[in-house]
């Protein structure tokens, strides 16, 4: 009885249905990489590091800055961020949504 219950749990943990999404498997590669330190942690951007979402770079344009910007921001080259895995992050990026409209609160006019 006990080896058909583990066979089934098994199973169903392993069953593609429940993998990890691109998006989550992008959200703990955008925090694990480090991309949060400088873009905060939901890409809204920071002192150190322009603002990613919501609506980034198109993808070839994102991809390419990333495996070969010569700025400030160091470049993430195939080798350490693959492709995949950059793509992952890419769609992470694209499911955060647009902040409130803050002109719906009067007393938030002042830091419009």
């Amino acid at each position: 009885m006990y080896k058909f219950i583990l066979a089934a749990l098994l199973l169903l943990v392993s069953s593609p249905g429940l993998a990890e999404t691109p998006a989550a498997r992008g959200k703990a590669l955008y925090m694990k990489v480090g991309c949060y330190q400088c873009h905060g942690t939901v890409g809204q951007g920071g002192t150190a590091g322009l603002r990613l979402a919501p609506d980034p770079l198109p993808w070839q344009q994102f991809a390419q800055f990333v495996h070969n910007t010569a700025g400030i921001m160091p470049p993430y080259r195939e080798q350490a961020l693959p492709a995949a895995d950059l793509k992952d992050i890419y769609t992470y990026l694209q499911t955060i949504p647009k902040p409130r409209d803050l002109s719906r609160y009067p007393l938030l006019a002042p830091f419009r």
